[in-house]
């Protein structure tokens, strides 16, 4: 009797639905690229790119301060056991690498286009491999030195195709790979291995105040003596405050993608991607991409999928999409007219078991929709003409003026 009730209140409780997994996914790459899309719409070819990631570092200040306080999203510092010490051993040095890499992650827009430092960016595993070899945390091998020459060879290939190389730029790009490398290895040493493991979250909670300092006190000496209350009103605030919530908006989705899915499944995010952010530079900017660099890119891409997958997984994921396009194949009206001779009972059961998942058709259905909306913004930035003159997509970004008489009216930025 008494298992009947249990039975009959376990029947009772509502079924939870969870959010699926693409969703976390799709908001990642979103926020990631659009992150990189406002900040390269922002940045003027003169300066202020210090003092914008300054205002990002002090707005997630504030912002890991107030979710700190209302939500569980920062319930994992209580795990850090956080003292005086390792502040200064630990949290202070990391603090100043992620300054630089992110002051160098900025100014680097000033002198590449977005796709090539995409292509760039390809190579910062090969930073990481080599700064671990340095630090000990790792033994070199013969197969991975053979693929990071690989993706050497990639990258090189790349930036020897681009049309408009800039050394200072990739000097940039160059000095942010290295201080990224050295901060992820220094959290590995110092912080991880005394069990101090933090989300990106957490780490933004504790490493913003730290970078929002440095920034401060480099743009005070920098950019500062140039910068003028009419430089940002020509910007706009509210611009501004969206291009802040944009780029906190990346860590939280980073967070949750990290809690729902797996290691894998963020590698080949992260391809993808890279991916999408290079044919929106082209279709934003009209980025121009030469044969040699399309061939240098696939070459480093290749390097990197098989430095973060291995041949195994590789193979494995290579045998389920051919099976899965395979039942794709054998469901399609195509190949029924083909095998019209099967009977209809084994016709019956190959559409069984080639029907498309219904998370798979969600995700075809939003990808469309994806493409749809970047063609039509893609034929309205192209087709349209500015009222002042300018085509359509090319902003007022900050910093473009010296005094009030060059201010021009406001950007409008659609919300």
């Amino acid at each position: 009797m008494a298992d009947d009730i249990e039975t009959q209140a376990e029947k009772a409780q509502p079924v939870t639905r969870s959010i699926h997994p693409i969703f976390y996914i799709a908001s990642w790459i979103f926020f990631s690229n659009l992150t990189i899309l406002f900040n390269k719409w922002l940045l003027d070819p003169d300066r202020f790119t210090t003092i914008l990631t300054c205002w990002h570092l002090i707005f997630a200040t504030l912002a890991t301060q107030v979710l700190a306080r209302t939500t569980t999203l920062l319930d994992g510092r209580k795990n850090v056991k956080m003292t005086g010490r390792l502040y200064l051993r630990a949290i202070v040095p990391i603090g100043f690498l992620f300054s630089g890499s992110l002051v160098c992650s900025n100014m680097v827009y000033l002198y590449l286009s977005v796709a090539f430092i995409q292509m760039l960016k390809a190579a910062a595993p090969v930073a990481v491999l080599l700064t671990a070899w340095v630090w000990g945390v790792e033994q070199p091998s013969q197969s991975k030195l053979i693929n990071v020459l690989f993706i050497v060879f990639g990258v090189g290939l790349a930036s020897f195709g681009e049309i408009a190389f800039s050394l200072t730029g990739f000097l940039f790009q160059l000095g942010g790979i290295v201080f990224e490398a050295m901060r992820l290895i220094m959290i590995q040493v110092l912080l991880n291995g005394d069990g101090q493991k933090m989300d990106p979250l957490v780490s933004l909670y504790y490493f913003a105040p730290v970078c929002a300092s440095m920034n401060f006190l480099v743009a005070l000496v920098t950019e500062v003596p140039s910068f003028r209350i009419a430089d940002l009103y020509n910007t706009g605030l509210w611009c501004l405050l969206l291009n802040a919530v944009v780029a906190f908006m990346l860590n939280i989705s980073s967070v949750c993608l990290i809690g729902k899915t797996s290691g894998l499944v963020m590698t080949l995010t992260g391809i993808l991607k890279n991916i999408l952010l290079v044919g929106a530079s082209v279709m934003i900017w009209q980025t121009s991409i030469t044969a040699l660099q399309f061939l240098g890119y696939a070459i480093a891409l290749a390097g990197l999928v098989y430095y973060s997958l291995g041949r195994d997984q590789i193979v494995e994921i290579a045998t389920q999409l051919w099976t899965f396009l395979r039942n794709v194949w054998e469901n399609s009206p195509a190949y029924s007219s083909v095998s019209s001779s099967s009977s209809e009972e084994g016709n019956g059961q190959q559409g069984q078991r080639g029907g498309l998942p219904p998370a798979v058709r969600r995700a075809l259905l939003m990808g469309l929709g994806v493409m749809v909306v970047v063609i039509l913004a893609a034929g309205y930035i192209y087709g349209g003409v500015d009222p002042r003159g300018g085509a359509v997509g090319v902003p007022r970004p900050l910093g473009g003026g010296g005094d009030a008489s060059s201010v021009k009216p406001p950007v409008q930025v659609a919300s």
